[in-house]
């Protein structure tokens, strides 16, 4: 499975990025060591959106009623194009089957930041912006 999250990024040019306790959603739980995933700065904490793609290094369920993981991602590959909510909002009609829209769905309708697990198709939609 490919996973993508919505954080706060202090340090968006970091190589390891640490993330303690995060919320999931949408089989966000089932987040592994060996991963890959995509990052995406929250706007809510001033982010641009999506910054990176990487590789899980650790991951550590932690128990609760709400499910929460930590983990460790180093960052793979620098985002060449901007990709966030201005670009993804147009994208609202839940059932059209696109990438965008079901970026759309997960990360926005929302607002609230996690790590949520994505489609093929989201997949190789994210990787044309590196």
């Amino acid at each position: 499975m490919i996973f993508a999250i919505k954080v706060e990024v202090r340090d968006p040019v970091r190589k390891i990025f640490v993330f303690d306790a995060q919320k999931t959603m949408y089989g966000g739980k089932q987040i592994a060591q060996g991963d890959r995933i995509y990052l995406f700065a929250s706007e809510n904490e001033g982010g641009p959106g999506l910054i990176a793609r990487g590789l899980v290094t650790s991951a550590k369920a932690i128990a609760r009623q709400t499910p929460r993981v930590s983990i460790v991602v180093k960052r793979t590959a620098h985002v060449k194009r901007r990709l966030g909510r201005g670009e993804l909002k147009p994208f609202s009609n839940w059932n059209d089957g696109r990438p965008e829209t079901e970026l759309n769905f997960k990360f926005y309708r929302q607002a609230t930041n996690k790590i949520v697990g994505i489609s093929g198709e989201a997949a190789a939609f994210l990787r044309e912006s590196f």
